[in-house]
C-alpha cells in the first residue's frame, strides 16, 4: 500500500499499467497539478507512448504538451475509478492546457477497459 500522490503510489502505477497494449498515436507528455491535498499542491508527471507508460515520476515536466489541473477532492474521484479523467474534464472538474490535440489522442487509452483495470488495481494499492 502506498498513500495516494506519493513516490510509492508513482511505483504502484508504473506496475499497474506495465501490461497495457500498445495503441498507435496515444503519446503525450502530461503534467500533472493538484491542488488542496494535506500537503499542499502536489506536482507530478507521466509519459504516454503508443499507449504504454514510459515514465513517470513527482515534480515537473518541462517538455510536457499537457497540463492536467484539479482538485484534490476530483484527483480522489479520478484515482478511485469513480470517475474517468476524460469525464473530469468533460464535466469542467479538470483544466486542461496546452495541446488539445495531444489529450484527445490519449482517449483510446483513458477509455480503454485495460486502462481503466489498472486504475482499478492501482486503487486497491493505495491508501486514501
Amino acid at each position: 500500500m502506498a498513500a495516494h500522490l506519493s513516490e510509492g503510489w508513482i511505483d504502484h502505477l508504473k506496475r499497474a499499467t506495465a501490461d497495457l497494449p500498445e495503441r498507435a498515436d496515444a503519446t503525450a507528455r502530461i503534467q500533472h497539478v493538484v491542488t488542496g491535498t494535506p500537503d499542499g499542491e502536489v506536482r507530478y508527471r507521466v509519459s504516454w507512448r503508443d499507449g504504454r507508460l514510459a515514465d513517470a515520476g513527482l515534480g515537473d515536466d518541462p517538455d510536457a504538451e499537457v497540463t492536467f489541473l484539479q482538485t484534490h477532492a476530483d484527483a480522489l474521484q479520478v484515482a478511485r475509478g469513480e470517475a474517468g479523467a476524460e469525464v473530469a474534464f468533460m464535466q469542467g472538474k479538470a483544466k486542461v492546457t496546452g495541446d488539445m490535440g495531444t489529450f484527445m489522442g490519449l482517449m483510446p487509452l483513458l477509455t480503454s477497459d485495460e486502462y481503466r483495470r489498472s486504475i482499478a488495481a492501482l486503487s486497491e494499492q493505495t491508501e486514501y
